[in-house]
């Protein structure tokens, strides 16, 4: 397909993004390579953002706070109508994956870059999603559901046995999620997962499964375009999380072999067929130590993490999800994809790794990317802007790519080195510690890892002399100190120009 030629023929000519940040300037980059026209909705503390810079057209849009704004589905369908947007792409996070804003916009005339409603609502909850996938012959981790009797559902949860993983049916982002080791216990963590889903999504249905001891989390791409041809686009590991959350992901995962990834990559294609799945979704399983790999969740939409899938491909997966909107088939089959290299992406957070992830908030006061072969670098955020508390951490991916996996952690190691930005912490320095110690290099982590190793996080002590001489460059650098001495004493200033 030649992207020069393709929207001539397409049903919209103008895409609206209804996200922000490096999200919103990676979808524009692709749909303005097209030669579409590219349109963001921002509230007015993204106003001086890349993506609103960089938008052919920019609406601003309002709310009680500005993740409000960003969640009124009526009012971004009403700005994508206004500048004739004739499709809208969610992004990821925000309205992404709900079945309500899809079905509004297909219902005003738009096109939704994702799946179907249906497809929304039959993956958006796990309990329906699990059942789906075992039902079509896939694997499970052994479980109890609530739904299925709520009255005994601590009893036969008791008889799953420990260790248990308690998840909400409507989760998402690893809230509300608690591990029972001791089943003395269960009791209790299942009120406060309760109590945490309804909080978190006003939901308080919960199940639990066997929880995997030292799982990886492995996940892999999928396409599809509703007319009968799925594909995955290979698997990424994405093991090395805080919180539930990710930091770092890479493909090739270290841990499976060549029978294995097709095993694993087939399996999510399967469950990916049997729902008939339209665009770019991810299947995510547990995979155990022994092998064995169970059915986790499907993510029905772009994942932060698919730079490095597009890395070793060359595949962009924006323009195959814009084709697949504009009712294209996918034009090539499983066997016409193949894969080169290792790449990993690094999740830039504004926070304190060693104060518990703590997210931190400042002025953009210089920022420089890192360059070279093989790096990439997607930001939403521009020097002389500001990082605040009212969107999540995330400001930054660094994406590297080489022959091999260790030519990937060198050429990672040097952009975190060479990356700049001052003016509020960011986890860089945490990373290339993380990407250093023995056990990453080695390929050996799982979900558990930063937990088994506090070390990581832990700001390294300074030596004395260091720490005074920082401390030193710093004071001398700030104004107010070298204005104090610089200037002229004043008696010397009273004798004017007088010269002996």
């Amino acid at each position: 397909m030649n992207p020069d030629t393709a929207p001539q023929s397409w049903p919209f000519t103008t895409v609206l993004v209804a996200n922000r940040g490096e999200i919103a300037v990676r979808v524009l980059r692709t749909v303005q390579a097209l030669g579409l026209r590219g349109a963001v909705v921002f509230h007015v503390a993204d106003r001086g953002t890349a993506a609103v810079q960089m938008a052919d057209v920019a609406i601003e849009i309002s709310g009680p706070t500005p993740v409000a704004a960003y969640l009124d589905g009526a009012q971004i369908i009403a700005a994508a109508q206004y500048c004739g947007a004739g499709a809208i792409h969610p992004g990821y996070g925000f309205l992404s994956e709900n079945r309500s804003f899809c079905a509004a916009v297909e219902a005003a005339g738009l096109r939704f870059i994702g799946p179907t409603p249906e497809q929304i609502d039959l993956m958006g909850d796990k309990v329906r999603a699990r059942n789906f996938v075992q039902q079509a012959g896939f694997p499970v981790a052994p479980s109890a559901i609530e739904d299925d009797d709520p009255a005994t559902f601590v009893e036969r949860s008791r008889a799953v046995g420990a260790p248990l993983l308690i998840k909400p049916s409507a989760g998402g982002g690893g809230k509300g999620m608690r591990i029972v080791r001791d089943l003395g216990q269960l009791e209790a963590e299942i009120e406060r997962a309760r109590s945490e889903g309804s909080r978190y999504f006003g939901d308080g249905r919960l199940y639990c499964e066997r929880y995997i001891e030292q799982p990886r989390h492995i996940e892999v791409q999928v396409l599809g375009d509703g007319q009968g041809t799925v594909v995955h686009v290979f698997e990424r590991e994405c093991s090395v999380q805080r919180r539930f959350q990710k930091i770092v992901e890479e493909t090739p995962s270290p841990a499976l072999t060549p029978a294995l990834r097709a095993r694993i990559c087939d399996t999510a294609a399967g469950i990916a067929r049997a729902i008939g799945y339209r665009n770019a979704g991810t299947v995510e399983f547990i995979f155990a130590p022994d092998g064995t790999f169970y059915f986790l969740e499907m993510n029905t939409r772009l994942q932060v993490e698919h730079p490095v899938t597009e890395a070793i491909t060359g595949i962009d997966l924006v323009l195959q999800q814009l084709r697949i909107a504009a009712g294209e088939t996918l034009g090539f089959t499983q066997a016409d994809i193949t894969a080169s290299g290792h790449a990993i992406e690094f999740r830039i957070y504004a926070e304190d790794a060693a104060r518990g992830y703590t997210p931190t908030t400042g002025p953009i006061l210089k920022l420089q990317p890192p360059q070279g072969e093989g790096v990439r670098w997607d930001s939403g955020v521009l020097q002389g802007g500001e990082v605040t508390s009212a969107f999540d951490p995330m400001i930054a991916k660094l994406i590297v790519h080489g022959a091999t996996r260790e030519q990937a952690i060198a050429r990672g190691d040097a952009a975190l080195r060479d990356t700049v930005l001052l003016g509020c912490k960011t986890n860089t320095a945490f990373l290339r510690r993380l990407i250093a110690h023995p056990a990453f290099v080695a390929g050996d982590v799982h979900t558990g890892f930063l937990d088994a190793h506090p070390e990581i996080a832990a700001e390294p002590v300074l030596a004395d002399d260091t720490l005074q001489a920082l401390l030193a460059a710093a004071s001398l650098s700030t104004r107010p100190l070298r204005d104090a001495a610089d200037a002229i004493p004043d008696l010397h200033a009273a004798i004017g120009a007088w010269r002996n």
